[in-house]
């Protein structure tokens, strides 16, 4: 099931909740999760939103990449698998 959502070029000062309203448009939300640095807490600009199926996951990417949340135009894609790095060394 590919309904994980990568979002790029978020406004620093975007909050999840904002970032969920924009998607529960297009269709139910599971979770939303911007990703912080976790030293100064500040926003990294991307994030990623579970949606409930494939088909809001795919509605969204072409309803929303491009479209401008918060002052700058999103990218929005299918997220792909996280990969194994290894160990750090």
């Amino acid at each position: 099931m590919n309904n994980k959502l990568f979002v790029g070029n978020l406004s620093y000062d975007l909050t999840e909740d904002q970032l969920k309203e924009s998607f529960e448009q297009i269709g139910p939300v599971v979770s939303v999760a911007i990703i912080s640095d976790k030293f100064t807490g500040r926003s990294k600009g991307y994030g990623f939103i579970e949606m409930e199926n494939e088909e809001a996951a795919n509605e969204a990417v072409k309803t929303l990449d491009g479209s401008e949340l918060g002052g700058r135009p999103m990218h929005v894609n299918i997220a792909r698998p996280r990969e194994d790095r290894g160990p750090r060394e």
